[in-house]
């Protein structure tokens, strides 16, 4: 099977499925007083109530498949918890800002200490202020860092993230002088800013910055552009952002039609170039790097997964399992405020579906990552994620 070349350009494309709405403009959070509200001390004897705000309930399908996987996943992570009870109520939005802030406000008067998604930064950004009026801190699926802060943790893969992995083992290989290629869009340029604030906090550093329209012909009219750019900037490695669903495929069968390869170049990606398996037949991306989660960890979600339900999660599923386990471990540690903001953002982090993560004081979160590069059509691991956090894990 082969990727047709030529695709029509999605809005999904540059994130992944679903990612892409998750990017909207963000607003500064209330803050939480820690302790405060409902959030305050539980009973780890008894189960603790926990509010899920899910995108499903409408006519879209996709969210409604997201929702689906979520909670699915929730429940085998609820299930497999030991030394915590969990009573999870479910509550679906629609992926509706102003149906997911009074739904919020029902899951506090249901009594919920604290509060899993929404999916969308447009429904985080309503419901903030819902939950931080109730005392209650709110760990989202979104991964837009905009909306991250005060009562407002960020469960979704963060560019920054990936871009640091990448970048820090690009500088380690002495190529470390960096050309990012992005979108002339929304979510190209948050992706854009995030790849400039990752190496700022390593050791490689952008040289050139290049752009497109989102369409094929804004594509093919940038060409010459990039590729001027890229033989005069000294760059040694081509970060781009585009994903297999939108321009990632056209991306890289002109680039070497213009002097700009993998021969050349180490190609990089800020999306998963292993989902679907047909995009690595792509010959562009042959020796191209890119950063996953535990590939081992990840396996086996997806097959416990799959023995539940007959089925194999969507690529956000595994945040319902994170999203548990985060409660499970606190109510386990206890303590006067077992979801305060210094609890959940403690530095040891958790263990979720797909390996280590912990969020940062602003809300966004770093995730324990693999590199992998694309060897004859295959993925193979160059770099594995790590099990701990420099410091102590968990």
């Amino acid at each position: 099977m082969r990727i047709d070349p030529r695709p029509a350009l999605t809005r999904r494309g540059l994130l992944g499925t679903a990612a892409a709405s998750l990017l909207v403009a963000g607003c500064d959070m209330p803050a939480l007083a820690p302790g405060a509200g409902p959030g305050a001390g539980v009973d780890a004897r008894g189960p603790v109530t926990v509010g899920m705000l899910l995108p499903g309930g409408s006519g879209n399908e996709d969210f409604n498949v997201v929702a689906r996987n979520l909670e699915n996943a929730a429940r085998l992570a609820v299930a497999d918890l030991q030394g915590a009870q969990i009573d999870l109520r479910i509550y679906q939005t629609g992926g509706d800002p102003g149906r997911a802030q009074s739904l919020a406000s029902e899951a506090l008067n249901d009594g919920a200490r604290i509060l899993l998604g929404p999916l969308l930064a447009s429904e985080a950004r309503a419901v903030g202020p819902v939950a931080a009026q109730g005392g209650v801190n709110l760990l989202s699926f979104s991964n837009n860092p905009e909306v991250a802060g005060g009562n407002v943790f960020l469960l979704g893969a963060m560019f920054e993230n990936t871009a640091m992995r990448l970048l820090s083992y690009a500088a380690a290989q002495d190529k470390g002088r960096v050309m990012i290629i992005s979108e002339q869009s929304e979510a190209g340029q948050v992706a854009e800013r995030a790849i400039q604030r990752a190496a700022q906090r390593t050791g490689a550093s952008i040289v050139a910055v290049q752009s497109y329209a989102f369409s094929q012909q804004g594509i093919v009219d940038a060409l010459p552009s990039i590729s001027s750019a890229a033989r005069s900037s000294g760059a040694q490695s081509i970060l781009m952002t585009a994903g297999s669903e939108g321009a990632l495929p056209l991306l890289v069968e002109l680039l070497p039609q213009n002097n700009v390869s993998g021969d050349t170049f180490q190609f990089m990606g800020l999306t998963r170039w292993d989902i679907p398996p047909a995009t690595m037949q792509l010959s562009g991306l042959e020796g191209g790097w890119f950063a996953l989660p535990d590939p081992a960890l990840s396996s086996a979600f997806e097959a416990r997964y799959n023995a539940a339900y007959g089925t194999g999660p969507n690529p956000v599923a595994s945040l319902g399992v994170d999203a548990i386990n985060v409660v499970g471990a606190l109510v386990r540690r206890g303590g006067n405020a077992p979801f305060s903001a210094e609890a959940i953002s403690q530095p040891n982090g958790f263990v979720g579906a797909s390996g280590i993560f912990r969020f940062r004081s602003d809300g966004t979160n770093e995730r324990g990552l693999a590199l992998a590069e694309i060897r004859d059509q295959r993925r193979v691991i160059l770099s594995p994620a790590p099990r701990s956090f420099v410091g102590g894990g968990s």
